[in-house]
């Protein structure tokens, strides 16, 4: 049996955690229960997203695999494993919330082969990426204003702060200065197009997008050059409740700005024609909330995380109590909720949903119990793996290879993106972005990285080095440095541009 006890550093500190306390009640289950102790990995996690999708003790089983042509390093070729393995989850933060021991032992008594009958089943296994989970961050965004009136706040509250980094003038001006150095440097040469082209991905409601514009503004006037009037600001969100927030919020810089409906994802597609021309291109907490894997490497064999979402059954009835439904017609009514979207949704069954108001309460009641079963299925190969369109898993390789076990995001959206988005970039042109990244791979084997919930999203941390190493593969330097304008954030700006 191995015990990974992650978070290193809550074994000190004024409030340390009893890891005995924690861990203890779990190897007496397993051991009451005759559990191979030999083909268990217990590993304890301090989740600190109080919403998530994780139980307090949960179990993962770790796949067999007969095919000997498996990813395996050479010292584990010659023990292929034939048998299941199992991998104990224990949050930390949670474990005094519930007796362990006889928590523990209900998971392994009632754990069938198909699953835990305890549990409604809402999907069946997928690679994380494919997920309704992400279904249901898609219809936050196409449906915020509805979230945002039944829970009485705009979103931009929930954050850090009560606002985006992106909004913070020091930086914008940083930004904004480094932009007219590198233009007059250019206007010297005669090599300054007439045409300044800035792009924001993933605008929000548009306040960030007002304070750059009224700064630029500003500092243009005080700079003198009229770079102004050659301004041309485009921001781009797959959500057209997104972009109508983000228009009005800059109507004041309307002759400048266009804005438009597009996929984060494949930016090219909408912006091909701009291939080369953009000078910066600005995005703010999108990347964590796009479709990720997770890949792990265990006792030298390869795997990828597959999950499936699930309601308890306990919670399946009070939530069919809510909406007048029987508890066998909750799965169909959230797959019409993600399909229609609440509005609609009322429309439709008006039996079910009087009110555009129970919808959202239904809607919000089932994100808030939803959970992931999760499992270690092995790879055949990396090479047959696709990060994203264009990007083999190969590209993981001397991640996984990096040392002891690990399991890491693969960030599947994020690389799509920022794969489609560096060719947009004039030769002296920056992708510059404000994220949760993690920059020290270490960092994954001693802290939990999501995924979590973020208000009526889904939030992961973004895999740092993966990023920086297909980018010098795409001829681009990818630098991170700790958001330099704000004290207690875990906020990290990354930069990409031309190596030179």
């Amino acid at each position: 049996m191995l015990v990974d006890f992650r978070p290193i550093g809550k074994l000190r500190g004024k409030k340390p955690v009893d890891a005995t306390a924690a861990i203890g009640p779990v190897i007496d289950a397993l051991v009451e229960e005759s559990v191979d102790l030999s083909r268990v990995r217990v590993v304890c996690d301090w989740v600190q997203y109080r919403s998530n999708f994780r139980d307090v003790v949960d179990i993962r089983p770790i796949l067999a695999s007969h095919d000997h042509d498996m990813e395996l390093t050479p010292v584990a070729l010659a023990a292929v494993v034939t048998e299941d393995e199992m991998e104990v989850a224990i949050d930390l933060r949670r474990c005094d919330e519930v007796p362990l021991k006889e928590f523990t032992t209900e998971l392994i008594r009632t754990r069938t082969a198909d699953g835990d009958p305890s549990r409604v089943y809402l999907e069946p296994w997928l690679v994380t990426s494919a997920s309704l989970i992400w279904d249901f961050n898609a219809l936050y965004w196409k449906a915020l204003d509805v979230w945002e009136q039944t829970t009485g706040q705009p979103y931009e509250k929930t954050l850090p702060g009560g606002e985006s980094d992106a909004r913070n003038r020091d930086a914008v001006r940083e930004i904004i200065t480094g932009l007219f150095t590198l233009w007059d440097s250019l206007a010297a040469r005669d090599a300054l197009p007439e045409e300044l082209y800035v792009v924001e991905l993933g605008p929000g409601n548009g306040n960030q997008a007002k304070t750059w514009l009224d700064e630029f503004l500003l500092l243009d006037q005080e700079h003198g050059r009229d770079y102004y009037r050659r301004l041309h600001y485009l921001m781009g969100d797959y959500s057209p409740h997104v972009v109508e927030l983000a228009q009005a919020a800059v109507v004041d810089h309307a002759e400048h700005v266009s804005a438009f409906v597009l996929d984060a994802t494949q930016p090219l597609t909408a912006l091909g024609f701009l291939r080369y021309k953009i000078f910066l291109v600005y995005i703010s907490n999108v990347y964590d909330n796009l479709p990720t894997d997770e890949v792990a490497q265990i006792g030298g064999r390869t795997y990828i995380v597959e999950t499936r979402a699930y309601l308890t059954r306990q919670v399946t009835a009070e939530i069919a109590q809510l909406v007048s439904a029987q508890p066998d017609q909750v799965s169909g009514l959230i797959r019409k909720l993600l399909r229609l979207g609440p509005a609609l949704l009322a429309e439709a069954l008006p039996a079910n949903f009087p009110s555009v108001q129970v919808a959202a309460e239904f809607w919000q009641r089932c994100w808030a119990e939803l959970r992931l079963e999760e499992r270690y299925q092995p790879l055949a190969g990396l090479d047959l793996y696709q990060i994203a369109p264009t990007m083999s898993g190969e590209m993981l390789r001397p991640l996984l290879e990096s040392g002891a076990a690990i399991r890491m995001h693969v960030n599947n959206g994020a690389v799509a993106s920022f794969v489609d988005t560096v060719p947009l970039l004039h030769p002296y042109g920056r992708l510059i972005c404000y994220d949760l990244f993690v920059t020290d791979l270490h960092s994954y084997r001693t802290s939990f990285r999501g995924p979590g919930k973020y208000d009526g999203s889904v939030v992961n941390w973004l895999n740092g080095p993966l990023l920086a190493h297909i980018g010098r593969r795409k001829g681009f330097d990818v630098d991170y440095q700790r958001f330099a304008h704000r004290t207690g954030t875990n906020i990290v700006t990354m930069t990409a541009q031309v190596r030179d």
